[in-house]
């Protein structure tokens, strides 16, 4: 089967090679994958800035179906629609694993990086990863449920927003967008900001209930915020989802004292940050690593419910042999969510 792979370390060393359909060993269950969404850390794995143990499948958000169980694997059914947490292995045994934070585990091996991901045909995952999907959730739309699951965990799980605050979400990408429908979902007043390069993002993010959008290369940011916040004083809580540094730097200048800044993107390389302003306006800064368990629950139950549409997300579809044109849409953010499917 044909598989995208990261096949050694560097910049670029990203190829399609044709590798051998895997098998379930005990706890196992191999999925034939029929749709995986492109992710910022795929880009960052092909620049080198995410860390891979090559040779490896890249591609970590995935919905498909049962096609094989392995040994001791009860309680699910071949040809069931699923999608599938990341995390391959975890120690289980660490602080972190036993407090339920197995993101955080320091021995953590995800598939599509340290482990066979989806960008290929089939794929083997411990059965304990599994969700499944429901039923008016197709594959297509279900391959993002890992990166809602991600928003999730960063705004719900670690409760970060509350009916009535005002969040300022930078970067109208496919995390922006997916954060932008979940603080509305919260009860929130919802502002999004993106650049020339995003005007057809920016409309999207009004279609799907943004507050105000702003273009901060044509309009002033601060003055909107202004007009929606209480006497004026900022945000309420910010996030950073474009993964660039002077949106980063523009956020502590939005968000009001005692506000909240939280980190989703990844900027790949250090960026200049004012970290005096967490002192002067005495700032709660948080960070969002991955997902835990409990988001992907609520991440399929705001799917399944229609409150966050994943669907209005997809701009494109590319077989995984035509790898570098899908890369492409994300480098000249052309489009918001990529998709490959397999050829075989």
């Amino acid at each position: 089967m044909k598989a995208i792979m990261k096949v050694a370390p560097g910049v670029g060393n990203v190829e399609v090679r044709e590798i051998a359909e895997p098998q379930p060993g005990p706890g196992q269950v191999k999925l034939r994958v029929h749709a995986a969404g492109l992710c910022g850390t795929d880009l960052h794995i092909y620049k080198d800035e995410f860390r891979s143990w090559p040779p490896v499948v890249l591609g970590h958000e995935v919905a498909g179906e049962i096609v094989e169980l392995g040994a001791g694997v009860e309680g699910l059914t071949p040809g069931t629609r699923v999608t599938t947490e990341t995390y391959f292995s975890t120690c289980g045994v660490c602080r972190y694993c036993r407090a339920g934070n197995v993101n955080l585990c320091l021995e953590r091996r995800s598939i599509g990086s340290a482990v066979n991901g989806g960008f290929t045909s089939y794929l083997v995952v411990p059965a304990r990863n599994l969700h499944t999907l429901p039923d008016n959730v197709d594959f297509r739309t279900g391959a993002l449920t890992e990166p809602l699951a991600c928003v999730v965990h960063a705004t719900l799980t670690t409760p970060t927003v509350a009916p009535g605050d005002v969040a300022v979400i930078a970067g109208p990408g496919a995390i922006g967008l997916l954060t932008l429908q979940v603080v509305k979902a919260a009860g929130a007043i919802a502002i999004v900001l993106g650049t020339d390069a995003d005007d057809h993002r920016l409309a999207l993010a009004a279609q799907l209930g943004a507050d105000a959008v702003v273009n901060v290369q044509r309009a002033d940011a601060a003055a909107v915020v202004r007009d929606l916040t209480v006497e004026g004083l900022g945000a309420d809580v910010v996030y950073e989802c474009s993964g660039a540094g002077q949106a980063a730097q523009q956020l502590l200048t939005l968000v009001r004292r005692r506000g909240r800044y939280v980190q989703i993107g990844l900027f790949g390389k250090p960026v200049a940050w004012n970290l005096d302003q967490l002192v002067y306006k005495e700032l709660t800064a948080t960070g969002s690593n991955a997902s835990t368990p409990p988001s992907w629950l609520r991440a399929l139950e705001l799917m399944r419910t229609g409150k966050v549409r994943t669907d209005l997300l997809i701009t494109h579809e590319f077989p995984v042999t035509a790898w570098e044109k899908g890369f492409a849409t994300f480098e000249d953010r052309s489009g918001i969510k990529t998709l490959f499917v397999p050829t075989d």
